[in-house]
């Protein structure tokens, strides 16, 4: 990664480190507190002081920044390392967004990401020592978070190894949010927009819709509408969400550095997201949690990113993938903001809508559908596939393609924005991509702290 796009890697994170230094006010007045606890508190016959206090919030956040720190450190240097069993192993694969080139021949080590998940799990039992001492009634949760990702970072190593079916990688991600499930205690209900509530509550009474909804989720009357309480139906939405972080982050890829990319960018705006409800409302264990997890997710995230950067040494696999999006569905599940983290996923659910008739098998679906590369020019055209010239005649109105064409591009925003701004290297491809998120994540926090208060009583 060079200089440029380094810099361009740390905008993101400017905001949630504003953020962070505001809370933590004198980072050094904390470090001075631990010399003095763990050195100078020590009596003239070397016995502790066993004197305990409640951590500050600003000590937590310092310790988790160090200890990310160091998961960036080792995830940095152990990549390399890794990389050189997993090529002895077999386990690797050629870059085929760099086809007819030498470096498209070259094999490059795959399934890299079970070293920043490996770094993430211990880095993550360091930070409990203390949670667990601030918050001991969390810890329920705590065990139910690592269990999950754990699962899902086994099923994604044994993927890129086995190569799953995709029946299997829709399944097993429901068995691992049943953890999370059962741990789960926060409200079942949901807020009614206001434009919605004559719907369900009219001249002080309930509506015959609303009476009809009522059997099957509980309508409160004393709240005149504006609460639903789902139930069942909410841990079932909450395990469909486990499946769709795993899956969305899985197909939102192709090219070098996106899926540890847009990862990256989500996970800075989780903590945004986090640290300014901190702010706002004072701290919280749910959001302290949320915190803890994205400070340690992006340091291993920011380690492996340096490697699988164009040009690519390294393939995150999915690995990587599975281990994101299960981690991305853990705070959002037990830090209660799942409606929030949807909003940042906003090209993750556009790609995914776009790329449903190719999902779902109503158009033919290729094995890859990156971008077509041609080594002449260095550029990435869209992809396509091919068809008959009276086949799939609304998908080519859809995309103001002649109907007599006998190739349609693939469905994916990858190739969506190839069609739309021209040919691109896969450098800028990325780049675009990557702008893309920060856009929609930058979108996504107008939508919750501006545009809520006209839909909800906030």
């Amino acid at each position: 990664m060079g200089r440029y796009d380094a810099l361009l890697a740390l905008f993101p994170l400017l905001p949630p480190i504003v953020l962070l230094f505001q809370l933590m006010e004198h980072p050094s007045d904390t470090l001075q507190r631990w010399y003095t606890h763990f050195w100078m508190s020590q009596d003239a016959s070397g016995s502790a002081n066993t004197v305990e206090e409640t951590p500050t919030v600003a000590t937590q956040l310092l310790a988790y920044i160090l200890i990310a720190i160091v998961g960036y450190l080792l995830t940095t240097l152990m990549v390399p390392s890794i990389q050189v069993y997993t090529l002895r192993k077999g386990i690797c694969g050629k870059d085929l967004g760099k086809r007819g080139t030498l470096q498209g021949e070259q094999p490059i080590p795959e399934a890299l990401g079970i070293v920043p998940g490996a770094v993430f799990l211990v880095c993550l039992l360091f930070c409990l020592v203390g949670f667990a001492a601030t918050y001991p009634s969390r810890m329920l949760d705590v065990n139910a978070a690592l269990l999950s990702i754990c699962f899902m970072l086994f099923l994604g190593f044994t993927d890129d190894v086995l190569d799953w079916p995709w029946r299997y990688k829709l399944v097993l991600p429901s068995v691992a949010s049943l953890p999370l499930l059962c741990s789960y205690k926060g409200s079942t209900s949901v807020v009614v927009p206001l434009q919605l509530r004559s719907l369900l509550w009219k001249d002080g009474h309930m509506t015959a819709f609303g009476d009809f909804l009522g059997r099957f989720v509980v309508v409160d009357a004393q709240a005149t509408g504006a609460l639903i309480n789902l139930g069942y139906f909410y841990l079932l939405y909450m395990g469909l969400l486990a499946v769709f972080c795993t899956n969305a982050i899985n197909i939102f890829a192709g090219i070098n550095g996106l899926e540890a990319g847009q990862s990256y960018v989500i996970a800075c705006a989780v903590l945004l997201h986090n640290l300014m409800e901190i702010q706002r409302d004072g701290p919280a264990d749910n959001h302290l949690f949320s915190v803890m997890l994205m400070l340690c997710f992006i340091g291993v995230t920011l380690g492996l990113l340096r490697h699988n950067w164009y040009p690519a040494t390294v393939f995150v696999g999915d690995t990587f993938c599975y281990f994101a999006g299960m981690t991305f569905a853990v705070v959002g599940i037990l830090g209660h903001f799942s409606k929030t983290l949807l909003l940042l996923f906003i090209p993750q659910v556009i790609n995914f809508l776009w790329s449903t008739p190719q999902l779902f098998k109503l158009v033919p679906c290729p094995r890859h559908r990156l971008p077509r590369y041609d080594p002449s020019k260095q550029l990435m055209y869209p992809s396509t596939f091919p068809c008959e010239s009276y086949q799939y005649t609304w998908l080519k109105a859809l995309q103001g393609i002649p109907r007599n064409a006998k190739e349609l591009p693939n469905m994916t925003v990858l190739n969506l924005c190839l069609q739309v701004c021209g040919p691109l290297s896969e450098v800028q491809l990325c780049r675009l991509l990557l702008l893309i998120q920060c856009l929609c994540c930058g979108f996504g926090f107008l939508c919750r702290y501006c545009l809520a208060k006209y839909i909800f009583d906030e």
